[in-house]
């Protein structure tokens, strides 16, 4: 039983709060007792406390995604491996700290090194790394510490750190994509002190401005990056190859398991295909999947859709897929041909077909008036059209896939004016539909698989367009903004912004093992709104502080458990 007890002393009254109990069954007795002071004294600690559950301000962090980024930073001992390839004197912060704060930040929300200190100082970062401020990773400082590390640097930190992290999370080999995009940058064409910034066919449409090319091998499991590479923007796809399989090969040689070359399958885009690609890929033993363009083979093409050839795939997620498959010489060897139809994307080429029919027609309409009017006199003024100019407007006109054998075109003059008449093939159309729509020619040599593993195989190819599509997202994209204009700088831009995929690409994988669907964009999302409180309060005697987390939502809850994450993680 517990107790408020009144003692008077002196003639001042005293209030005590105390517990009874019977001890041993005898007599109820004090077990234990508190003094609380006098009335007044009670008032004012009660006054206190409601005054300190006033707070004076609060501060708010990125809690969630910056403190999981961080603990796979560490696990992936990026800053030690930094700092061991990259030695410099015990004066402010080590190389692998600013290697570390870049990535991560190009992780979450990638600013430039401007504004690298507003971000951070906004992070539970601060509380990572306390020795940083505001001067220490000012734009200027971040310059000098890149320019400490060559290329060969960003090589050898690649190397450690993907063996570190292929032996912490068991990374699956069996299955590795191949691609590579290009980047557009901003430097300025007369600038001599980037060589690595050229222009070439860009994937983004800005043909008109300098880009760098980018390349990268990519594991099934998980979407681990295993290897990049930074080239020359005017470089094109199947001339990098052969360099790109020597540093693969390369890997394989310092991997524990030496068997390992021989699980392993490398899926690549037809783009790479060549004879002399082919040969390196023989000489090096690799087993691959890859396609072939339809026109190549026309005795695989001309084949109907609705051929008895075909049978249909019985493997889950294949339902709307069926094969046949042949043998024949490709580049030199007999490979495995793998020919392909797919309903869903005969539906969907069907669709852009039709728009790019319409499009065209009406741009072919629109030109066809345009002379007929010049003819009749109803337009006079502007230059004359020539039979030339008129020839090149429609070659662009009709410059998408199909178009130009499925639409044909006469041209004539009158008057020393040309015409245009124009009409659609529709042999070539009933053609067209039957044998091209929907098909796919895969090929490769692992005879031993099933026609429904070759094409699996083959369609894991989405992974690594997946990441390059994430890497160009502008709100948590890892590549832009991308304001450095000298090679070197350009090279650890990119092992920074590579690490960033990485650490990201090891969460994500560690929230699907649990079981949860979830994709990257809205893993990012719901991380980066769980945010940190810090609440300050003001006493007579001094400020205290309490820190929490803001309401979470259920699934946010989870993801806090799977990376063991609560209030205890806010103190340490």
């Amino acid at each position: 039983m517990e107790r408020l007890e009144v003692k008077k002393i002196k003639g001042k009254t005293y209030y005590y709060y105390s517990k009874w109990g019977r001890a041993d069954g005898g007599r109820c007795r004090r077990i234990w007792q508190r003094y609380l002071g006098t009335a007044e004294n009670i008032l004012k600690m009660i006054k206190d406390k409601s005054e300190k559950r006033k707070p004076v301000y609060a501060e708010v962090f990125q809690f969630g995604l910056s403190k999981v980024l961080w603990q796979e930073n560490e696990k992936a001992n990026v800053i030690e491996i930094v700092d061991k390839q990259c030695k410099k004197r015990q004066q402010g912060l080590s190389l692998g700290k600013y290697i570390s704060i870049a990535a991560i930040n190009r992780a979450i929300s990638p600013v430039s090194k401007l504004g690298m200190w507003e971000w951070f100082s906004a992070t539970s970062l601060v509380r990572e790394l306390p020795e940083v401020d505001e001067a220490s990773i000012s734009a200027q400082q971040f310059w000098n510490h890149m320019d400490k590390i060559s290329i060969e640097d960003c090589q050898s930190i690649w190397k450690e750190l993907i063996l570190r992290v292929l032996e912490n999370e068991k990374i699956d080999l069996s299955s590795i994509s191949y691609d590579g995009t290009n980047y557009y940058t901003f430097i300025d064409t007369f600038n001599t002190r980037c060589s690595i910034a050229k222009r070439g066919k860009n994937k983004q449409g800005r043909a008109n401005l300098r880009q760098i090319s980018y390349a990268l091998f990519c594991a099934a499991d998980g979407h681990i990056p295993l290897l990049y590479d930074v080239y020359d923007g005017n470089k094109t796809d199947v001339v990098h190859f052969p360099e790109a399989l020597k540093r693969f090969k390369k890997l394989f040689t310092i991997l524990p398991d030496k068997q390992l070359l021989e699980k392993n399958t490398l899926i690549f885009d037809k783009g790479n295909n060549s004879e002399d690609n082919f040969k390196k890929i023989d000489k090096y033993k690799f087993y691959f999947v890859t396609s072939s363009k339809l026109d190549q083979h026309k005795e695989l093409t001309s084949v109907s859709n609705n051929s008895p050839q075909f049978t249909q795939c019985k493997q889950d997620g294949l339902e709307s897929t069926k094969t046949f498959r042949i043998n024949k010489i490709f580049y030199g060897k007999e490979r495995t041909f793998v020919v392909s139809y797919n309903t869903k994307l005969f539906n969907a080429q069907w669709q852009t077909l039709q728009a790019d029919i319409q499009k065209a027609i009406k741009e072919l309409s629109e030109l066809q008036k345009k002379l007929d009017d010049r003819l009749n006199k109803i337009v006079t003024k502007g230059k004359k059209p020539s039979l030339d100019s008129i020839k090149s407007q429609c070659k662009e006109i009709l410059h998408r896939e199909y178009l130009k054998d499925l639409i044909t075109i006469i041209y004539s003059s009158k008057e020393d004016l040309p015409k245009i008449e124009y009409e659609i093939n529709q042999v070539v159309f009933k053609t067209i539909v039957d044998t091209y729509l929907g098909k796919n020619i895969i090929v490769t040599n692992r005879s031993a698989w099933t026609d429904e593993q070759i094409v699996t195989a083959y369609r894991s190819q989405y992974i690594i367009e997946g990441v390059f599509k994430d890497s160009k997202d502008r709100k948590h994209g890892t590549w832009w903004p991308q304001y450095h204009w000298t090679d070197s700088k350009i090279h650890v831009h990119a092992l920074y912004c590579t690490i960033a995929l990485l650490l990201r690409a090891v969460m994500l994988r560690k929230v699907q093992s649990t079981g949860m669907k979830i994709s990257m964009p809205r893993l990012l999302t719901e991380l980066e709104t769980i945010k940190e409180v810090v609440n300050v309060y003001e006493t007579e005697n001094k400020k205290n502080q309490e820190t929490v987390l803001t309401k979470c939502s259920d699934l946010q809850e989870k993801l806090l458990q799977i990376f063991g994450l609560n209030l205890k993680s806010l103190q340490n």
